[in-house]
């Protein structure tokens, strides 16, 4: 945990942001994997952790707006739970912790809360996305479990984005260590990477890293020779000479901050000139947004950029043809990137989606497209300081959309399909780093950034 006057801060400035009510905050509950004894690892809620800073289940914080309080609720442990757990801090203890001096059960958390709603008190929540949250939402709130979507806050939501995504010093610190250890993870699959090995040898060994640096993984890694399948969690193969290898892995720290790098590296070591061709383009787009990315840029105009570097470095190698900068317009470079430059990043990977892309990708200045590949940009907004965004552009192969589009005459004037059935079996490329905006521009989120040139990436492997 930060100190308790870090969250006692966050808490006050949440609440000069909502001009009345009661904000409720539930932390996460254990998940039983098959009984209820046998449970996942746990991990709370970004929000809460925000907040309030504890990482033990069952805790549910209500931040008074129009009496400047704060509460956390939760029940006291039982001599059975002792029995089994050993001595434990009581809640209050435990509040204390995060600078909170009120603490009780969570039947008189039921009973604030119907007191509030029979005096006509606005209760702000935040969506829920667990089953066992909603549950309780509709319990306290007496809102059918269906219609609690209706009723979240969108204040609360807006006030929550605009904090959370300006990252303070000890954030960083935080995302800093997150990103070392991600260094580690990759440097070693370079290391790993031979023909043979399996693709779970080296995802298993992703995850040990992680864990040994005191978290865990930030959400669970690509390790594909299937570089063309996005999100492929497939770990079956054995790695074959002449494939290209895409790790697309992160770490989190104790305290819940992630990383997020992609790599791709040749199983033979070396990339051969058709693999190379494909990787500097990708490489190029990658430094195009590092160069660019800075506060009143749109992250959107960014990704188009990135765009047409690939779209130009497609057609100087005859893959498509005509005008890149129309090429782009037209969604045509789409077709082997179908998915956005990047994401916000910090207590999730995808930072505060689970509030809804629309509040924090986007705004009244920066509105989702509906084209074809830019649609699935996550973050299109104008960046400033203190964001934390991925920079991960990339070049897929992927026959079954290929097909579909030259069987259906898609964009003919820009791609060159007959071109691309010698490209069927190459499978993809990505390249992500972690940036972030600074005043004058950006950085990235790392003392030390993993082998990412051709050259520098054949010499990790020599190793």
């Amino acid at each position: 945990m930060f100190t308790p006057e870090i969250y006692t801060a966050r808490r006050a400035a949440l609440r000069k942001k909502l001009k009345s009510g009661v904000i409720l905050l539930p932390g996460n509950l254990d998940s039983p994997i098959n009984y209820p004894a046998n449970v996942y690892d746990f991990r709370q809620d970004s929000n809460f952790l925000y907040y309030f800073g504890l990482a033990q289940p069952g805790f549910v914080g209500v931040i008074d707006v129009d009496r400047d309080t704060d509460c956390l609720y939760a029940d006291e442990w039982t001599m059975d739970d002792l029995i089994w757990m050993g001595p434990q801090p009581t809640v209050r203890e435990r509040a204390a912790l995060a600078g909170v001096g009120s603490a009780g059960s969570l039947q008189e958390l039921a009973a604030t809360l119907n007191s509030a709603i029979k005096k006509g008190r606005k209760v702000h929540y935040l969506p829920p996305y667990r089953s066992a949250t909603k549950l309780q939402l509709s319990a306290w709130l007496g809102i059918a479990a269906e219609r609690l979507k209706d009723h979240v806050s969108r204040d609360l939501i807006r006030a929550v984005i605009s904090m959370r995504e300006i990252k303070g010093p000890e954030e960083i610190a935080q995302l800093e260590e997150a990103a070392l250890t991600g260094y580690k993870m990759h440097t070693t699959a370079m290391t790993m990477c031979r023909e043979g090995i399996g693709e779970r040898n080296i995802a298993v060994e992703l995850e040990r890293i992680a864990g040994q640096a005191g978290g865990r993984l930030s959400f669970r890694s690509i390790v594909s020779q299937h570089g063309e399948t996005l999100h492929n969690l497939s770990y079956d193969g054995r790695l074959q000479a002449g494939r290209l290898l895409l790790i697309d892995a992160g770490a989190e720290t104790a305290m819940g901050y992630a990383s997020d790098h992609t790599r791709t590296i040749p199983v033979s070591g070396k990339f051969t000139q058709k693999q190379q061709e494909i990787y500097d383009i990708v490489l190029a787009a990658n430094a195009k947004a590092q160069e660019l990315a800075r506060p009143g840029v749109t992250y959107q105009s960014i990704h188009l950029a990135a765009m047409r570097v690939i779209a130009e470095g497609l057609r100087a190698l005859g893959l498509m043809k005509g005008d890149p900068a129309e090429a782009v317009k037209a969604g045509a470079a789409a077709l082997f990137m179908p998915h956005g430059l990047g994401h916000q990043m910090g207590l999730d990977v995808h930072d505060l989606e689970e509030l809804g892309e629309k509040y924090v990708g986007y705004d009244d200045a920066t509105t989702r497209s509906t084209l074809f590949g830019l649609g699935a940009l996550r973050m299109g907004k104008a960046l400033k300081a203190g964001h934390v965004v991925t920079d991960e552009p990339g070049i897929y192969f992927i026959p079954a959309l290929i097909e579909k589009w030259e069987r259906e005459r898609i964009h003919t004037a820009y791609i060159d399909f007959a071109k691309l059935h010698d490209y069927f079996d190459f499978g993809g490329i990505r390249l992500e780093d972690d940036i972030l905006i600074t005043q004058n521009g950006n950085r990235l989120l790392s003392r030390h950034r993993a082998p990412i040139t051709v050259a520098d990436v054949e010499k990790a492997m020599a190793k």
